[in-house]
């Protein structure tokens, strides 16, 4: 049996990129990518000047809590970036190089640089208008060209089981079993979304997860990927939009009306879908639930201090009772709590 691998030692990693059938041409340089929770990340540039980025999961996730996750995973994104390579524009994702089965390790082109993280960009104060737009039209294209390929991908994409290990459970159900207040919404969500299978639904729709090279967005992080729900990924991302507008108190009109912009593009994109029309009803209710995971649950926003967290909180716990029914309706809500508690 094989010693167990860990890409972020140098020599290790040495010795298996000389170990494959092409290692020949060896590793020129090194470093281990920052915020890896859930898998450990390494960029490399090999002799003949390609450069990977390498992904290898994790059965553990790095965070306070425990959290654990089965690490074939990995192979579940190597699935979704091959196939999002067909659905979105060349350089939309990066590039698929192999994946290794029993080290449940991917290797991947890494994206040109100079480079930027979007949630990087966003917290810095530096909000451009078409990013947004980026953002709303490369989700609305992974839905609905997904969805026109259903014969194709749903067989695919139907173990939801990452899904389940890593948002349901660490998001709803473990803030359902902490929140007296919030365990009849979340259960009622867990169910609606548990029964909804309309199209792939990428699981981790996030700024953190996008790269801004040249003005294009490129898409990372794939690992969730299922055929679900797709008001999960418009919830999330809408999350990650409100609460950083909640946090950047000199940029919130900005983020907020970044936030109405990402869903009516979003909406433009998917509107000849069948699921259109029901589908804003439930993205409100992920975007409540969701506001109220990132606080409460196995992961919560680091930037987030403890005033805010109580904040959200309180907010998401409140609409629980009558959630908006509409995003617009939502974000105007969310404008009017955050001024009534400034």
């Amino acid at each position: 049996m094989r010693e167990p691998l860990d890409i972020e030692n140098v020599d290790s990693l040495r010795e298996y990129v000389a170990s494959r059938p092409d290692g020949a041409r060896g590793i020129a340089a090194f470093r281990v990518l920052p915020g890896g929770v859930s898998s450990r990340t390494v960029w490399v540039a090999l002799s003949d000047g390609d450069k990977w980025v390498l992904k290898q999961a994790l059965p553990k996730l790095r965070v306070a809590m425990d959290w654990y996750s089965d690490p074939r995973r990995v192979h579940r994104e190597a699935l979704g970036l091959r196939c999002l390579e067909t659905i979105l524009p060349r350089g939309s994702v990066p590039g698929f190089v192999f994946e290794d089965h029993e080290r449940h390790l991917l290797a991947m082109r890494a994206v040109p640089e100079p480079h930027e993280n979007w949630k990087s960009m966003l917290l810095a104060g530096r909000i451009d208008a078409d990013h947004a737009r980026q953002f709303a039209e490369m989700l609305g294209r992974i839905h609905a060209g997904a969805a026109e390929r259903r014969a194709e991908l749903e067989p695919l994409f139907a173990d939801r089981s990452y899904f389940e290990s890593l948002r349901i459970e660490p998001y709803y159900a473990c803030v359902a079993a902490r929140e007296p207040g919030a365990t009849r919404f979340l259960s009622e969500l867990v169910s609606e979304t548990r029964a909804s299978r309309l199209t792939l639904v990428h699981g981790d729709y996030s700024p953190k997860n996008i790269l801004v090279h040249e003005g294009r967005l490129v898409l990372l992080d794939h690992e969730v990927m299922h055929w679900g729900d797709p008001a999960f990924d418009v919830g999330f991302a809408l999350t990650h939009l409100l609460s950083k507008a909640h946090h950047r108190c000199s940029d919130r009109e900005l983020l907020l009306s970044t936030a109405s912009a990402f869903w009516r593009d979003y909406a433009r994109a998917i509107e000849r879908m069948a699921w259109s029309a029901s589908l804003e009803r439930r993205a409100a209710r992920h975007t409540v639930g969701c506001l109220l995971a990132r606080v409460a649950g196995r992961s919560p926003l680091e930037y987030l201090d403890c005033a805010e967290r109580s904040r959200q909180r309180d907010v998401s716990l409140a609409w629980m009772a009558e959630p908006p029914s509409t995003v617009e309706r939502l974000i105007g809500d969310w404008r009017e709590a955050l001024l009534r508690d400034r």
